[in-house]
């Protein structure tokens, strides 16, 4: 299993409002795509950042079906993060698989 993992740390100020678009826009979009066959969203309780930081953990059975959504839609999704939330969060990608 191929995890992708979002790490954001949100602006305490905005973390309601940044957290309601995402669960009720960007991560649809992102589904929709249909590179992933699951998600989480998970809260970091004992994070040395300041702001509120989450954890969104997308799975997919294979390395291509995320380098497909890389290539193709990653860009134009992070943007539309930027666009909506400028300047009050920071983002960092990881790619994780599963170990048996």
């Amino acid at each position: 299993m191929i995890i992708y993992n979002e790490t954001i740390i949100v602006d305490e100020a905005i973390h309601k409002q940044w957290l309601g678009w995402i669960q009720n826009e960007y991560i649809p979009m992102v589904m929709k795509t249909g590179h992933f066959n699951s998600y989480k969203i998970l809260n970091v309780l004992d994070s040395p950042n300041e702001g509120v930081t989450y954890c969104i953990q997308y799975l997919t059975d294979s390395r291509d079906k995320y380098n497909q959504f890389n290539k193709v839609h990653l860009q134009r999704l992070q943007a539309i993060h930027q666009q909506k939330f400028e300047n009050q969060f920071v983002l960092f990608n990881t790619l994780m698989q599963t170990v048996n």
